[in-house]
C-alpha cells in the first residue's frame, strides 16, 4: 500500500467547486488517547496521509470517493463510508487486534537505540553504508532538467478578513480562495513563479553549473528583495546529509549518522512500491525544542535507497516566524540499483506565532527532475563560465516555450492566478499597500516619475555629542535593479554645531563581464574614525558609533573629515575583486575636548591640528562560494555562508597634493562562518596590520571600541574609543550561536526557545616611540597618552542570550585584563534587535 503524507497537487480555484472530497478529523484508541502516524487514505486509491502527533489529519482529492480507510499496526482496520463530499472534524476510534494484543506496536515514548533490539536501527545502518552509492554521486558527470514552481499564499482566509477594510475594493481576489490539501486551511495566492533550468555537474572536480532557460512570475515580480528572499529561502538540500539547512538553521536529518541520538525509529510496514520491496520506518524526536522532524520514509530492501520520505518539522522546534514545515521527496527507480530524485515538495507556513488559528503566508515549492544523463564529460572551463548579462528573453518566453518545457502542466486554477495577480497590481489601493511594504523592506521611497529613490529613511535621525540632534535627507537615482550607473547623495544638519554636512558619490559599470567599474565622490561630515581597524573610503559611509543616542560614556572623540575619492574596480575571476583608488583627506578634531594635534617642524608654532593626506590603495578581496544577484553596478548577496579574505596595501605620499606624511600600511583580514552541524553557527575573524613610517594619531590604527549599547561584531564593547592605539596589530574575534542547543536541555527554560551565544575576542598591538612622540605635543590640555596592548593581549569574553521575544539579543560582556586602566569598564551589557529565523 503506497501512502503519501502530503498530496503534491495543491488545487487552486473556488472553495468547493474543484475539490470534490474533503475529510478532516482525529484518530484515537479505546482509551481516548490520540494515535500519531496512523494511516488514512481513500479506499481504492493511493491518496492518503498520516495523522500528526495529536492524532489529527486532513485529506483532500479532486475526485469523488465514497469510503475512507483508517489503519495502524496492532489495531483493527476501520472503513468509514463518506456520505458527503465535505466531512470535517470526524472522530475515529481504533480497536486493538485481539489476536496480537501482546504485540501491539505503540509509536510513542523512547525506542531502543540498539540494532539487536530494534529492526529499524539495523535498516538505518544499512542506509548509512550505502548512501554514498546512491543518487548522482555514483557518476563522474551528470546532467538533468529541472522545473520549479514557487507560490506564496495568504492563508487562514475567513469572513472577517474578506469583509475587512484592508480588502475593500479588492474583493474580487477572493474568487481564487481554496483549501490546502496539507493543512486544511483556506489560502489566497499572492505570488507565483516558474523556472526551467539545465543543471550540469562533474563529481571529479566538484563543480556544478546552472543555466536558466526560462522564468515567469507574477505578483511582486519586480521587487528584487522578495525574489532574492525566495531564492535564499529554498536552497537545495540532500536528505542523505547529516544536517539539512533551512532558514539559516541546521536540522538533524532523520538519515543522519547522529540520528539515533536524536530520533526514535519504528519499523512500521513493508510493501511493494514500483515493483520494489520496501520497508516503512516512522521516526519522531527524542526531545522537544530541537531542530528536528517527524514523519516516515520508505526504503528499498536490497539497495537501501530511499524511495519516498516525508518530513514535518516539530512544532516545538526552535525556529521563529515559521509555524509549519512540510517536505516530501519521491525517488524514481531507473534500474535495480539506481534511485534518483524525481519530485520534491516543500511547504512552509510563515506566521507571527504558532497558534493554530493565526493567519500567515504559505511558501510552497514544487521541483520536478527529468531527462537524466550521465558520464558525458565537458571541458572544465564550461563550469567556470558565468552569465554576466541580464537576458531579457529568459524572462519573456512565449507560451509555447512553457507548454514544451513544463514538466508538470499548470492546472486551470493556477493559470488563473497570473491573470488575477496582474489585475490586482492595477488597483490603486493595492499599489499603495505594496509601496508601504517596499519602503519598509528597502528603506527607500520610490519616485518612478523621475527615476529617483528618497532615503534611506532609517538614517533620517541621529545624535552625537558634537552635532547634537542630526537630521539627514538624501536619495539615489534608480531606473531599475540592473542600472549600469548610479548617483547617490545626502545633506545633513547638526543643531548643536550648527553646520551642514553633505556627501555625493557615483559609480559606473563599464564592462559587465569583468565588472570593470569606475567610482568616486566627495564627503564633508563628522565621523568616528576609531570604529574600525580598516579605514573606509566609502564617501557615504557613516559609523553607528557616531550616531548612538545613549552611550556608556561621553563620545566626544569625533573628527571632521573632508574626503575625496576616485578609483576603479574589476572582477577578473568570479568572486575575486581587485580595487585601486586614490583619496585625499583633511582631518581635524570636531570637538574642543579632543585633540588631533601633532608635532610639525614646518609650522610656525611647531604644532599642527589638521592633517592633509593623499593616499593610494590597492586591495584584493576574495569571497569563495559567494552568490550574487543582479547584473548592474550594484548587486546583492544571495547567501551568507561564504568566507571573506581581504588584503590591502595603502601608500601615503607627501609628493601628492602637498600631503603631510609618507607611510605604507599593510592589512589583511579573514572572516569565516562555520556551520557546526546541529551545534549551531560559528563565526571567526582574524585581522593583521602594520604601518611603516611615522604618522600621527589621525592616521594610526585605532582598536575599535564600542561606547554604544548595541552589539557590533568586530568591536570591543568594553573599550572606549581611542583607549588603545597601534601601528602594528593582530586581532581575533570568535562568536558561536548554539541556536537553542543549550537551552533546549534545561527543563524550565526550553519552552522559551532561547539561544545561547558565546563570544571571545582579543587584540595585541604595538606603537613605536616615534609615533607616540609625534602625537604627544604636551601643548594641548585635552591630549591623552597613546597606549597599545603590547605587554599582553587584551581580551574580552561574553555570554549572550538571543531570541528573547523572538527579536531581542542581550550580550553580557566581561573585560579580561587591563582592568587597572583609568575608567576601565569590567562589565557591560549590549543588545541588538533583529528578525531572524
Amino acid at each position: 500500500m503506497k501512502l503519501k503524507l502530503f498530496t503534491f497537487l495543491l488545487v487552486l480555484g473556488f472553495l468547493s467547486t474543484w475539490a470534490q472530497t474533503k475529510v478532516s478529523g482525529y484518530v484515537f484508541d479505546e482509551n481516548n488517547t490520540p494515535i500519531p502516524f496512523a494511516n488514512v487514505l481513500f479506499k481504492g486509491s493511493t491518496i492518503g496521509t498520516i495523522t500528526n502527533e495529536d492524532g489529527k489529519f486532513y485529506l483532500e482529492s479532486d475526485d469523488v470517493w465514497n469510503t475512507l480507510i483508517v489503519s495502524f499496526v496492532g489495531f483493527e482496520m476501520l472503513e468509514i463510508p463518506l456520505t458527503k463530499r465535505v466531512n470535517y472534524d470526524l472522530k475515529f476510534i481504533l480497536k486493538e487486534e485481539t489476536s496480537t494484543l501482546d504485540e501491539v506496536l505503540i509509536v510513542t515514548g523512547k525506542q531502543s537505540k540498539k540494532a539487536s533490539e530494534n529492526p529499524a536501527i539495523r535498516i538505518l545502518k544499512k542506509i548509512w553504508e550505502r548512501k554514498r552509492q546512491n543518487g548522482l554521486s555514483q557518476f563522474k558527470q551528470y546532467e538533468y532538467d529541472q522545473y520549479e514552481k514557487v507560490e506564496f499564499d495568504l492563508n487562514t482566509i475567513d469572513s472577517a478578513l474578506i469583509k475587512s477594510k484592508l480588502f475593500k475594493g479588492m474583493e474580487f481576489v477572493f474568487e481564487e480562495v481554496d483549501t490546502s490539501n496539507v493543512t486544511g486551511k483556506t489560502y489566497l495566492p499572492i505570488f507565483l513563479n516558474e523556472s526551467v533550468k539545465k543543471i550540469s555537474g562533474d563529481n571529479l572536480i566538484n563543480k556544478e553549473r546552472e543555466d536558466l532557460l526560462g522564468n515567469k512570475n507574477s505578483g511582486f515580480s519586480n521587487n528584487q528583495i522578495i525574489i532574492d528572499f525566495i531564492d535564499d529561502l529554498y536552497s537545495e538540500y540532500n536528505v542523505y546529509n547529516n544536517y539539512l539547512k533551512f532558514f539559516d538553521k541546521s536540522f538533524v536529518s532523520p538519515l543522519s549518522r547522529t540520528g539515533i541520538q536524536t530520533y526514535n525509529y519504528v519499523l512500521s510496514d513493508s510493501a511493494f512500491i514500483d515493483n520494489k520491496w520496501c520497508y516503512n520506518i516512522i521516526y519522531y524526536p527524542r526531545r522537544k525544542n530541537e531542530l528536528t522532524f517527524k514523519g516516515d520514509f520508505w526504503v528499498n530492501d536490497s539497495t537501501f535507497a530511499i524511495k519516498e520520505i516525508n518530513l514535518q518539522a516539530s512544532k516545538s522546534a526552535n525556529i521563529n516566524w515559521v509555524k509549519e514545515i512540510y517536505i516530501e521527496q519521491e525517488f524514481e527507480v531507473l534500474n535495480d540499483s539506481l534511485f534518483l530524485i524525481k519530485r520534491d515538495y516543500f511547504l512552509s507556513d510563515f506566521a507571527f506565532n504558532k497558534k493554530e488559528v493565526s493567519r500567515g503566508v504559505y511558501g510552497k515549492r514544487t521541483t520536478i527532475y527529468d531527462n537524466y544523463k550521465f558520464d558525458q564529460p565537458k571541458d572544465s572551463k564550461f563550469y567556470d563560465k558565468v552569465v554576466y548579462n541580464y537576458d531579457a528573453d529568459v524572462y519573456n518566453r512565449e507560451d509555447d516555450f512553457w507548454e514544451t518545457n513544463r514538466l508538470e502542466a499548470l492546472n486551470k486554477d493556477e493559470k488563473g492566478v497570473y491573470k488575477m495577480l496582474d489585475t490586482l497590481k492595477t488597483v490603486k489601493k493595492f499599489k499603495r499597500l505594496y509601496n508601504v511594504g517596499s519602503i519598509l523592506a528597502s528603506g527607500y521611497i520610490e519616485i518612478p516619475s523621475i527615476n529617483f529613490d528618497y532615503g534611506p529613511i532609517f538614517s533620517t535621525f541621529g545624535y552625537n555629542e558634537v552635532e547634537g540632534v542630526r537630521l539627514r535627507t538624501g536619495g539615489r537615482t534608480y531606473f531599475g535593479p540592473n542600472d549600469l550607473w548610479r548617483l547617490e547623495g545626502f545633506l545633513a544638519y547638526g543643531f548643536k554645531d550648527d553646520k551642514f554636512k553633505y556627501g555625493i558619490s557615483g559609480k559606473w559599470l563599464l564592462n559587465k563581464r569583468t565588472r570593470l567599474t569606475l567610482f568616486g565622490g566627495n564627503r564633508r561630515d563628522v565621523e568616528q574614525i576609531g570604529a574600525s581597524l580598516t579605514s573606509s573610503t566609502d564617501v557615504l559611509g557613516r559609523s553607528l558609533a557616531s550616531s548612538a543616542v545613549i552611550g556608556t560614556s561621553t563620545n566626544d572623540k569625533l573628527t571632521n573629515i573632508n574626503l575625496t575619492n576616485l578609483g576603479a574596480s574589476i572582477e577578473p575571476f568570479r568572486n575575486l575583486e581587485i580595487r585601486i583608488d586614490g583619496s585625499f583627506r583633511t582631518l581635524s578634531s570636531a570637538s574642543p575636548t579632543f585633540s588631533l594635534d601633532y608635532l610639525d617642524p614646518e609650522s610656525s608654532t611647531g604644532i599642527s591640528s589638521e592633517i592633509k593626506q593623499f593616499e593610494s590603495r590597492l586591495s584584493l578581496a576574495y569571497f569563495p562560494k559567494r552568490q550574487m544577484t543582479g547584473f548592474g553596478v550594484e548587486r546583492k548577496n544571495k547567501n551568507d555562508n561564504f568566507a571573506t579574505l581581504f588584503a590591502q596595501i595603502s601608500r601615503g605620499d607627501r609628493d601628492w597634493f602637498s600631503s603631510d606624511f609618507d607611510y605604507t600600511k599593510l592589512q589583511f583580514s579573514y572572516i569565516q562562518p562555520w556551520q557546526v552541524g546541529g551545534f549551531g553557527r560559528l563565526v571567526t575573524s582574524v585581522e593583521l596590520g602594520k604601518t611603516f613610517g611615522e604618522v600621527p594619531l589621525g592616521l594610526l590604527s585605532i582598536v575599535p571600541g564600542n561606547q554604544s549599547y548595541f552589539s557590533i561584531y568586530n568591536t570591543f564593547p568594553q573599550l572606549d574609543f581611542y583607549e588603545f592605539v597601534t601601528d602594528t596589530y593582530s586581532s581575533v574575534h570568535i562568536e558561536h550561536n548554539f541556536n537553542g542547543r543549550v537551552f533546549s536541555r534545561i527543563p524550565f527554560l526550553k519552552k522559551y526557545n532561547l539561544r545561547a551565544i558565546l563570544g571571545l575576542r582579543g587584540v595585541w598591538g604595538e606603537l613605536s616611540e616615534e609615533n607616540k612622540v609625534l602625537s604627544e605635543t604636551g601643548m594641548n590640555p585635552v591630549e591623552f597618552p597613546l597606549v597599545a596592548p603590547d605587554t599582553r593581549m587584551y581580551y574580552e569574553y561574553s555570554v549572550g542570550v538571543a531570541n528573547i521575544f523572538k527579536v531581542l539579543r542581550l550580550d553580557f560582556n566581561f573585560r579580561g585584563n587591563y582592568l587597572d586602566r583609568p575608567n576601565a569598564r569590567p562589565f557591560g551589557v549590549t543588545g541588538s534587535f533583529g528578525f531572524y529565523f
